[in-house]
């Protein structure tokens, strides 16, 4: 397969990855790179990871990177197959590709990180709005607010976040999901009727999000939105 050259990005973050208590890598030269358009990955150098940790399986792996050579990571008495990749190039040579969610734990500096690597170019605004907001599934009414907080989100529609006492609480049932977010923490989820999982809440958010505190969102994909009484169109993500 012919190699596409994949956007980079050097980082000057120290990254550490651990797996089963064993730090695998320790890096202050971690290269991001974008897979896919909607978030980077981090690539470290061969030389910062474990020595042993990483045991070539004779497998490859076809992308749009090229083909990668896969390893199995073997540390504190676990395994985890195929995790490893290592792409041939100019650009990525000499990198190592660790699975994440194959990964216990990721850290920027001290502090960890979930889902995926942050995006350098992404940022988040949260504003206070005294537009109204409602919220109808189904053509019934959820939620209306005087009050939101928009959450503005490089390259996402905005997210309108209302205070519970503003939601029919009473319409919503609590699901097991649980999701996690890089820049904001891990959510919980409501599901209204048939529609499961569409709303969420972070409970306690990381620090750059704290104004969303126990607010409550909608999924803009699938229901209808009313801002000072115009219907919004339902934008198109990958989570439409």
């Amino acid at each position: 397969m012919v190699a596409e050259e994949p956007r980079t990005e050097q980082s000057a973050k120290r990254v550490r990855v651990v797996f089963a208590g064993v730090v695998l890598a320790d890096t202050t030269r971690p290269l991001l790179v974008w897979e896919n358009p909607y978030y980077p990955t981090y690539y470290v150098p061969r030389e910062d990871v474990h020595g042993d940790a990483l045991v070539p399986s004779g497998r490859t792996r076809a992308s749009h990177l090229g083909d990668g050579k896969l390893s199995t990571v073997h540390a504190g008495g676990r395994e985890a197959v195929d995790a490893a990749v290592e792409y041939p190039g100019d650009v990525l040579g000499g990198y190592v590709r660790l699975d994440w969610h194959a990964m216990d734990h990721w850290f920027e500096e001290d502090e960890e990180v979930y889902t995926h690597a942050r995006d350098p170019h992404t940022r988040v605004d949260i504003l206070p709005s005294s537009r109204e907001v409602r919220i109808d599934i189904d053509g019934e009414p959820v939620a209306v607010s005087n009050s939101p907080w928009l959450l503005f989100e490089t390259g996402l529609p905005v997210r309108y976040y209302l205070p519970k006492p503003h939601v029919r609480l009473d319409r919503l049932n609590r699901t097991d999901t649980v999701t996690h977010c890089p820049y904001k923490g891990a959510a919980e989820y409501w599901s209204v009727g048939e529609h499961t999982d569409i709303a969420w809440s972070y409970r306690a958010p990381l620090p750059e999000s704290q104004r969303i505190a126990g607010l409550i969102c909608f999924a803009d994909e699938r229901v209808d939105v009313r801002v000072d009484g115009l219907l919004q169109e339902r934008p198109q993500t990958p989570w439409s």
